[in-house]
């Protein structure tokens, strides 16, 4: 046992590789985004072709199709409950969902430009989204409305995320800004990345813990910050990330990973504390621009663009 006063971490499990379990061709075109739902049960993705898919994340069959949308997909989010999803859209609106029913129970209206990015806070009573007319718009799920309009940043906004507690919004645009907002006023806390003539931020997403923010650039780095300090801690690199606003996750189910897609149709798997990578997932034929990790099993979940079209399952042999 460590002495009274140790400040040694434990030891992080061995890291067991992943391999390819299955893949999902419903799609007809690029596969923008892929979710597990909070509480493990379902898997969703949503695509180019306008339309979510939900499936059981055990049989990994179809369970309904998200129809409605006008224009393609481009991010959704998973309400606390797993009940809900919220998706953003090309035609410049989000719509909430019954996931399991595949109803469309509410439309939610006043961006001027595509909606790229949306997160449900933790409590499901607001959402946030992230536009390419530049705002950030914070929204009152049960009447629909619009709480806060954000003149956030001056060019698309790629990335919205709630803290755990929903006390903050992390938000990250192709300005190459990162800020992070008071969501009870829409107030500007802080200005994370305020590079003159930096890269764009193409992601941005609050650690579990709450304590660091995973910012992507658009010059193949993804760094770990501490917001508090101002500073970034780590440096996870190996990945392209050029062109696409490529998602990253943290997996948390077997030791502390982070992982990510990249542009060389690969997934990137890190030891967190160690930057290291530990693995490269190797089977899609396009980039990779969204992951995510299975809450409680050591599975993940990636989603190929155009060339691809598929959903693929990666699990470890246990």
């Amino acid at each position: 046992m460590a002495s009274r006063g140790s400040s040694q971490p434990p030891p992080s499990p061995p890291f067991r590789a992943y391999r390819h379990y299955k893949s999902l061709t419903s799609h007809k075109q690029a596969v923008s985004c892929v979710k597990f739902s909070n509480d493990g049960s379902l898997l969703a993705s949503s695509s180019l072709d306008k339309t979510l898919i939900v499936y059981s994340s055990q049989t990994l069959s179809s369970l309904s199709h998200l129809i409605g949308h006008s224009a393609g997909v481009s991010d959704f989010s998973w309400s606390l409950d797993s009940h809900y999803i919220c998706s953003a859209s090309d035609d410049k609106t989000l719509r909430i969902w019954d996931a399991r029913s595949g109803e469309s129970v509410k439309t939610l209206r006043g961006h001027s430009g595509f909606v790229f990015c949306v997160d449900f806070n933790p409590q499901s009573n607001l959402i946030v989204s992230g536009s390419f007319d530049e705002t950030v718009r914070v929204w009152d799920v049960k009447t629909g409305k619009v709480i806060h309009v954000i003149r956030a940043h001056a060019m698309p906004v790629t990335s919205v995320h709630f803290i755990r507690d929903g006390s903050i919004i992390v938000s990250g645009s192709h300005d190459g800004k990162c800020k992070i907002w008071d969501a009870a006023t829409g107030a500007c806390l802080k200005t994370l990345i305020d590079e003159k003539d930096g890269p764009a931020v193409s992601f941005a997403k609050f650690s579990p813990n709450g304590k660091f923010v995973l910012v992507a650039t658009l010059d193949d780095n993804l760094r770990l910050w501490n917001y508090s300090t101002g500073r970034y801690i780590k440096n996870y690199l190996g990945h392209v990330n050029k062109v696409y606003c490529i998602t990253s996750t943290f997996s948390v189910t077997n030791g502390k990973y982070i992982v990510s897609g990249s542009e060389d149709h690969c997934v990137y798997i890190w030891d967190l504390q160690g930057k290291n990578m530990v693995q490269k997932l190797v089977g899609h034929t396009d980039s990779v621009i969204s992951v995510s990790c299975h809450p409680t099993e050591n599975k993940i979940a990636s989603a190929g663009l155009d060339n691809d079209r598929t959903v693929r399952i990666w699990v470890q042999d246990t």
